[in-house]
């Protein structure tokens, strides 16, 4: 196909359009939730500032970059041409009216919000599907199902303003969560060491089929509690996580985080990993007997382990797949350095020096804000522009 036949640059894969705009939503969600903090400005959202907050930052930003990473890997994973054009615009305009209706709230009956929100994940489901199936490739399949639990933690999200179910935003969050932080350690143990030795130029670190196994394993079984509403007494639900956080820091360890510091799309990587079990070891500690408050371990997975690690992919994925050199432009790593940075304020900061917590919110409110501005900016041309060795996406 020629240049001319081919959608505008920004609609031929789905990293471009979701990895940019993505990004820029999370720094007006986030700048829009310290400014209110602040006193700087009401915020009457649709389901109230708290709700809005803790769903958009997972539902709405989080889920965008899982979806466009999604439809670009399968691309890779099945030979099937990834989602472009039209149908790749109709999911973006989906996902961002989803946006513009809860931020805006108009006065419209609250199902209707609730509706428009709720369809962008099936949606992604099945262009997910389609190729997985064309392929017959059984090992990826998993993702389809995962986004489809996804999108029924959103429904269950939606029913506490709906006046249906007043646990559903914490049901339906808790299992977001669980299912984003199980697919940052899928994919994290998939890709973290093929990375290391390919940017290193060392020999690749195997996986230990046990650790592997049991680790992922109590992963799973934490997001099947969150799913069921509770199925497990806490202290069980403190056992799981802390096995789950040793065996994951134990997994951190062996993919040797020490011979990535010259290489900024590798150490952000490995570093932005090491949230996942210090988020799973601070659930156990607030389970097994609230040595830790619930809100740092939910902080440490949310804006530690997955704003850190979702930056981190950005900018590897969006060189790989726009056919430039894996070597992350200078100013990248002060984006690195800032998310990571906003997850320890946001966690540690406020738990340490509680009587400073508005100050650390704000500060981490602008580490962030920071970051992801960098990546807009630095990644704006690359994702709007052709791929420069001429390839389709």
């Amino acid at each position: 196909m020629s240049e001319h036949q081919l959608p505008s640059p920004l609609w031929r894969l789905g990293f471009r359009p979701f990895f940019l705009f993505g990004a820029l939503f999370s720094v007006l969600a986030i700048g829009w939730w310290g400014g209110m903090l602040a006193g700087l400005w009401g915020l009457a959202p649709y389901g109230g500032s708290y709700f809005w907050h803790g769903h958009e930052m997972l539902f709405g930003f989080s889920a965008a970059i899982v979806v466009g990473f999604l439809l670009t890997a399968v691309q890779n994973w099945t030979g099937v041409p990834g989602l472009k054009g039209w149908p790749l615009m109709l999911l973006f305009a989906t996902w961002l009216a989803g946006r513009a209706v809860l931020l805006i709230n108009p006065a419209w009956p609250l199902w209707i919000p609730a509706t428009i929100d709720l369809l962008f994940l099936p949606m992604a489901a099945g262009f997910m599907a389609w190729p997985l199936f064309k392929a017959r490739q059984q090992r990826n399949m998993f993702f389809v199902p995962v986004l489809l639990l996804m999108a029924a933690a959103n429904f269950i999200s939606h029913l506490t303003v709906l006046g249906v179910y007043p646990e559903g935003f914490r049901h339906g969050s808790y299992l977001m969560l669980m299912l984003i932080t199980a697919l940052i350690c899928v994919i994290g143990g998939r890709v973290t060491p093929m990375f290391t030795a390919n940017g290193t130029g060392t020999e690749k670190v195997l996986p230990l089929p046990w650790l592997e196994k049991i680790a992922l394993a109590a992963i799973w079984l934490l997001v099947l509690h969150y799913l069921t509403g509770g199925l497990l007494q806490d202290m069980a639900v403190g056992a799981i996580a802390l096995i789950a956080g040793v065996l994951h820091l134990l997994r951190w360890l062996r993919w040797r985080v020490w011979i990535t510091f010259s290489v900024p799309l590798l150490w952000s990587l490995h570093l932005a990993y090491l949230y996942v079990p210090l988020g799973l070891l601070a659930l156990s500690g607030h389970y097994l007997g609230e040595m830790m408050p619930l809100s740092t371990a939910i902080h440490l997975l949310t804006t530690g382990a997955i704003g850190s690690i979702i930056l981190a992919m950005m900018a590897r994925v969006s060189l790989g797949h726009s056919g430039r050199k894996l070597k992350a432009h200078w100013l990248m790593s002060f984006a690195f350095a800032f998310v990571l940075l906003a997850g320890l304020v946001r966690t540690l900061g406020s738990w340490l020096w509680h009587s400073e917590i508005q100050s650390m919110l704000l500060l981490s409110t602008l580490l962030w804000c920071l970051a992801f501005m960098l990546f807009a900016v630095i990644y704006f041309p690359i994702l709007t522009r052709p791929r420069i060795d001429g390839k389709p996406g």
